[in-house]
């Protein structure tokens, strides 16, 4: 884990970010990570739409990432951001249903280049969002991710993280939201 570098997703980290994902054609089908945050003039239209709204909420410092570096090339990420920031969810009619009180920072979603998937980059992105988060004040901090104990999962799939790797991290289960989705918790200080 020690060959990467963290950095936050800015202006002077557009690039490096943008590079990755046009590497990986827009990822999931041209989402730009943009699937977590409100639905915006461009959202789900095209690929180039969601790429132009995510570098706008990046200049704006409306979006946020830890991006995992091996030497120059951006090889991953870990997006993280207020509910504000991040207001769509998977799995939210069972989330709202347990009325919920809101974190102060929810982390969305998980992305590794090809070339570098089964190398920790998702940890180390999990790791530096925390230390960024952390950097901004800290507070409660919520994540979603999968339970694959026991059976093989795609990592296309994994795009929340799995369960397994946010307990390395001392996230505890708060509430099961789907057949195998959690919702785990800690507090950054």
């Amino acid at each position: 884990m020690s060959a990467f570098d963290v950095k936050p997703l800015d202006p002077s980290t557009w690039q490096a970010f943008a590079g990755l994902v046009e590497a990986h054609h827009g990822v999931w089908g041209g989402c730009w990570c943009m699937g977590f945050h409100a639905k915006g003039e461009g959202w789900g239209k095209s690929a180039a739409l969601n790429r132009r709204d995510k570098e706008a909420l990046v200049r704006q410092g409306r979006a946020h990432a830890a991006l995992v570096f091996a030497g120059g090339e951006c090889v991953g990420w870990c997006q993280y951001g207020s509910t504000d920031e991040l207001p769509r969810i998977k799995n939210r009619s069972a989330y709202m249903a347990s009325d919920p009180v809101l974190p102060d920072w929810r982390i969305t979603c998980f992305f590794s280049g090809k070339g570098h998937r089964g190398e920790g980059v998702a940890a180390v992105a999990l790791a530096g969002a925390l230390d960024l988060i952390r950097g901004q004040g800290g507070g409660r901090v919520e994540g979603y991710p999968e339970d694959t104990e026991g059976r093989k999962v795609s990592g296309s799939f994994l795009f929340n993280g799995a369960l397994s790797m946010f307990e390395r991290q001392g996230f505890g289960r708060t509430r099961l939201i789907g057949k195998n989705k959690w919702v785990v918790t800690r507090i950054v200080s």
